[in-house]
């Protein structure tokens, strides 16, 4: 039922609520106090004729300053993770390492050669930052850096397979994150997808069959945000490699994730590495840099020069370039690949690799003296599209029932100085350490102590059956916090 003609007469004007704002003390300009007016104002109209009542004066005075004051907030706001999903899309993937922050800085605060050349004093190419060191640390013979890896695979089929076709098994024509799917990709790239094979099982004489005079490539692309199990085959890309050879076609493998590291010295299923593609025959690899690499928002095609060079003087490679803080993070990030250090260095890679024995202490050492909460076993997960269904053992701080409801818990967290974000398992709330920054345990700790409980002490009978279930007082069981 829509809102009567009075009610809306009742609403304060925008005069009266900025003025209401202005008592209060905030530092912000007028224009932005009236606009955060207005689009509260809206809000509150859309309520009333969706049959909601009005707020009061105060509130809505309240909620356009909060609006306001948010315009002036520095973004994205630095969070803790505590998901306990180490490569999570929606915290921004990959945390840098040190180094790589140092280098972020140095290039954004003044000028650097991005596109000079020292050595001969004339104009240089920014490419040649990136360039060698992924020849280097991959074998390939040439390489190229754009925006992200799904700018990768559009820029290598825009200038190899415009209005051609491009060989696909029904079972790769995926969805990646943001809703972008492979054949959405072809086809803005110009070039035209042909299915090959059955969702479940693809073979190499499936490609062979589809080829004709209009085939340009293969596309094999690795399935690294699903699995398939049970009756499913792929073809090996030693198998696709000599078909591509045979017929003098171009081989592009989408690794997605790009690992250059083998995840299975870690307990994990094994992730294709980028080096093992280009031994395979591929003609061209493209891969994230932030995700397993480590590193920045990137994407990177590594493979044969005659191949990659020309896709540098492309007009599409230059709209989907890297700007100078990218190309200083991921520069600084391979260092670390070519000093063997990535495993000590990259925070992905400490993360993947820290011990649960490790994870425990730190979680029992942040829990000292919180009240109402547990220190157990849990399970994190790589994700951001790597390794699915995989987990690493871990553990987790689980606050008990004293703090009220878990979703009221993980918006209270939220809303810290330093916003923590968490997981509700369980109906309860669980803050996952292997994920936590060493960096960011001070604000972990705080918020952790400023969110107190909300519910009466637990009667004694009570308190010693949560004890036995390791919530309660230290000494109550092992892993419980304090009281």
């Amino acid at each position: 039922m829509g809102a009567s003609a009075d009610a809306l007469r009742r609403i304060p004007s925008v005069e009266r609520i900025a003025q209401a704002v202005r008592t209060q003390g905030v530092a912000v300009p007028d224009r932005l106090i009236t606009s955060a007016v207005r689009v509260e104002l809206a809000l509150v109209r859309a309520r009333l004729q969706a049959g909601g009542d009005a707020p009061d004066l105060a509130a809505i005075a309240g909620a356009a300053a909060a609006r306001a004051l948010a315009l002036l907030q520095d973004a994205p706001r630095p969070v803790v993770n505590a998901t306990g999903v180490i490569v999570h899309t929606n915290l921004g993937r990959a945390p840098l390492s040190d180094r790589a922050v140092a280098a972020v800085a140095a290039a954004a605060q003044g000028y650097s050669d991005l596109e000079y050349d020292l050595g001969e004093g004339r104009r240089g190419h920014r490419a040649s930052h990136l360039a060698g060191i992924l020849r280097e640390i991959t074998g390939a013979e040439a390489a190229l850096v754009v925006n992200n890896n799904a700018a990768a695979v559009l820029l290598a089929l825009e200038a190899c397979a415009r209005g051609r076709e491009v060989l696909v098994s029904r079972g790769e024509a995926i969805e990646i994150g943001g809703g972008f799917r492979i054949p959405e990709i072809l086809a803005a790239s110009g070039a035209i997808l042909r299915d090959v094979g059955t969702t479940n099982r693809t073979r190499v004489e499936d490609y062979a069959a589809a080829l004709s005079e209009r085939t340009a490539a293969i596309l094999h692309v690795h399935r690294s945000n699903f699995a398939q199990v049970g009756f499913a085959e792929s073809p090996p890309l030693q198998g696709l490699s000599a078909l591509a050879r045979e017929h003098g076609l171009l081989l592009i493998h989408d690794l997605g994730s790009g690992s250059l590291i083998d995840t299975t010295a870690f307990g994990l299923a094994r992730e294709p590495l980028v080096q093992e593609s280009l031994a395979a025959g591929a003609s061209i690899v493209t891969f994230s840099g932030d995700k397993l690499l480590g590193g920045p928002q990137a994407g990177v095609l590594v493979g044969a020069r005659a191949v990659i060079d020309p896709l540098a003087r492309r007009p599409l490679a230059r709209a989907v370039r890297p700007d100078k803080m990218t190309i200083a993070a991921l520069r600084a990030t391979l260092g670390h690949y070519v000093r063997d250090e990535a495993r000590t260095h990259i925070p992905v890679w400490q993360m993947i690799g820290a011990s649960p024995d490790a994870i425990r202490r730190r979680a029992l050492d942040l829990a000292e003296g919180i009240a109402n909460c547990a220190v157990l076993p849990s399970q994190a997960a790589v994700g951001g599209g790597s390794l699915p269904g995989q987990t690493l053992p871990s553990y987790a701080i689980q606050l008990g029932p004293a703090y009220g409801q878990a979703a009221d818990v993980v918006a209270r967290l939220r809303r810290m100085s330093v916003p923590v974000i968490a997981r509700v398992q369980e109906n309860a709330v669980w803050l996952d350490l292997r994920t936590v920054l060493p960096r960011d345990e001070p604000a972990l700790r705080a918020a952790l102590t400023g969110l107190a409980p909300r519910l009466p002490p637990v009667p004694t009978g009570a308190a010693s059956r949560q004890r036995q279930a390791g919530v309660g007082r230290r000494g109550g069981g092992e892993g419980s916090c304090g009281k």
